[in-house]
């Protein structure tokens, strides 16, 4: 998703590391969905989707260059490539990391509330979003930012 402005991007993202985190939060929101589908092992998956859960909240809150998963592709997989043909505004992936962690604390609480079901639901969302983003680079999340700055929710910058 990269930037409705013309001006360089300030402080952009190479957009493979967030792809690179959508695919590990895939796999894992995968397994949370499977552990969450069989009552004996329910638990495990309302654990996992709390590591997860607070997974989004850091990038929410920091920003998906300061990510965990962003110091693994930095280190490990963007030695190994080219540089990016171009950056992305890093306010649409804080944004949709928001976006992340209030589905998967949706299913925190519902579980927590007795709604294991919700658990399953929560996760099976965000596994979905996280899979169009690092299968086809189509990141839910980003779309909802620019679709609130066009209709003035969200100031441009």
């Amino acid at each position: 998703m990269t930037s409705e402005t013309t001006k360089p991007v300030p402080n952009g993202v190479d957009p493979r590391g967030p792809r690179f985190g959508a695919a590990i939060s895939s796999v894992l929101l995968l397994i949370t969905v499977f552990l969450a589908l069989d009552p004996a092992t329910l638990p495990a998956a309302f654990w996992l989707l709390v590591v997860i859960t607070a997974s989004f909240a850091y990038g929410a809150a920091w920003g998906s260059a300061k990510h965990p998963y962003a110091f693994i592709f930095k280190k490990l997989i963007r030695p190994k490539l080219a540089a990016p043909k171009e950056l992305e505004d890093p306010r649409p992936l804080r944004f949709a990391q928001l976006v992340g962690f209030l589905v998967s604390a949706t299913g925190v609480v519902l579980y927590a509330v007795g709604f294991g079901e919700g658990l399953v639901f929560a996760a099976g969302a965000a596994f979905i979003a996280a899979f169009l983003n690092a299968a086809f680079a189509l990141c839910l999340g980003c779309l909802m930012f620019v679709g609130l700055q066009r209709i003035g929710l969200i100031k441009k910058f």
